[in-house]
């Protein structure tokens, strides 16, 4: 009996230490050197999902950095910009993970170039400049994007309209937002290869990366996230939120992703609630690179879904 308690003992704590571990990797704030190594990611070379041509696009624009205080008393940062032009719309872009809001110069971009947009580009909680000592893979995130979604309809005094842009972790970000009571001014969202859950996801990596299964090691990780951060990794389900909204919502993602592999999307499109939802499927995008993979394709599809659902007044052309 006594080497019987031994040998569960050790076995326990090789089991919090692992989690502990493997919350260090995955869900504490710090560089992510293991996204290098992923096989998954190599199409992609590395995080940043814009192009040099975007990048010095965005070094030259005069971003206004806007701040607010999160329920949990973050400091969260944001950069905005407007057009040239007078408008009411306002495309809010959600950054992947361990991202920042620079990452996505190709998409803010799109909807102030293109689309002649103001555009909102947080660094999400536990990113870039924002505070915050850990990742929430979309959960508390949501909250965080409901505000800065109040934020902006507060400063505008006129009735804004707004799109909700979010790619990988910022696609599940934008899905769980959606689950929660948005106003009216949100009138379409853009989901780009987003997860189903964060459960499902670290479950898929951890048999990827690790060659382990998810059972025990990660629902003690679970357990550790949910003592350190106040969620679980259950509690994380994009899969849930998408159906309780009828905001329009178009899906996107690469056939070729690995990372986050494309049968979440087809799961995600069955499941939505809302009958306003398209589905493109971009041929040979790894994970992220939907956009671009083939730009012609997403502007046109992005363009059509989006001005469905604005008013008129403003909208552009290809």
């Amino acid at each position: 009996m006594v080497y019987i308690l031994l040998g569960l003992s050790v076995i326990l704590i090789g089991l919090i230490g692992a989690g502990f571990y493997f919350y260090q990797v995955a869900v504490a704030r710090g560089n992510k050197p293991f996204l290098e190594n992923d096989p998954d990611l190599e199409v992609d070379g590395d995080i940043d999902l814009s192009t040099q041509e975007d990048k010095n696009w965005w070094k030259k624009q005069h971003f206004t950095k806007w701040t607010q205080k999160t329920t949990d008393n973050l400091t969260l940062t944001g950069y905005f910009l407007s057009p040239e032009n007078e408008t009411n719309k306002v495309a809010i872009i959600a950054h992947g993970y361990a991202g920042d809001a620079k990452t996505m110069s190709g998409f803010a971009r799109l909807y102030h170039e293109v689309l002649g947009m103001h555009v909102l580009v947080p660094d999400a909680r536990g990113h870039g400049e924002s505070e915050g000592d850990y990742i929430g893979f979309g959960w508390h995130e949501r909250l965080d994007y409901k505000d800065w979604i109040d934020k902006v309809t507060d400063f505008f005094d006129y009735d804004v309209e707004i799109v909700l842009h979010g790619v990988s972790m910022g696609s599940a970000t934008v899905l769980m937002a959606s689950g929660e009571s948005l106003p009216d001014q949100v009138k379409a969202i853009v989901a780009d290869c987003g997860y189903t859950s964060a459960m499902e996801e670290l479950a898929y990596q951890m048999k990827r990366m690790y060659h382990l299964p998810a059972f025990p090691i990660l629902h003690v990780t679970s357990l550790i996230t949910k003592w350190r951060t106040g969620y679980a990794f259950q509690e994380a389900s994009v899969l849930k939120q998408v159906q309780q909204t009828n905001k329009p919502i178009l899906f996107v993602h690469g056939e070729e992703d690995a990372f986050v592999p494309k049968y979440m999307v087809e799961v995600l499109y069955k499941a939505a609630l809302t009958t306003n939802k398209e589905l493109l499927l971009i041929p040979d995008a790894g994970h992220g690179l939907a956009y671009q993979t083939d730009q012609e394709n997403y502007r046109q599809v992005l363009l059509r879904f989006v001005n469905k659902y604005l008013s008129s007044n403003d909208q552009k052309a290809l």
